[in-house]
C-alpha cells in the first residue's frame, strides 16, 4: 500500500479528526473513506483490522485508531 487510508463514518469526530489527519498528512498521500456513504469498503477496512472509526491505516498496514466514534459492527 502506497497511501494511508482514513475510514470514518461522517460523525462529529470522525470530521474532525479527518481534518486533523489532513492537516498532519499531505491529502495526496491520504484516501479518505466514508464508510457511511460506501458500506461496501467496510469489509475491506476489517481486512486490514480496523475495528471502529475514526482510524487511519498506514502504509505498512498498521492501524491508529482515534478515539472511539462508531464500531464497525454498527455500520453493517
Amino acid at each position: 500500500m502506497n497511501k494511508s487510508i482514513f475510514y470514518h463514518a461522517g460523525c462529529p469526530v470522525c470530521v474532525s479528526a479527518e481534518q486533523e489527519i489532513l492537516n498532519l498528512i499531505a491529502p495526496s498521500n491520504v484516501e479518505v473513506i466514508h464508510l457511511g456513504e460506501s458500506p461496501s469498503q467496510i469489509t475491506e477496512a476489517e481486512k486490514y483490522g480496523v475495528q471502529s472509526v475514526p482510524a487511519l491505516v498506514t502504509p505498512n498496514g498498521n492501524v491508529l485508531h482515534i478515539n472511539f466514534g462508531a464500531s464497525l459492527k454498527y455500520l453493517k
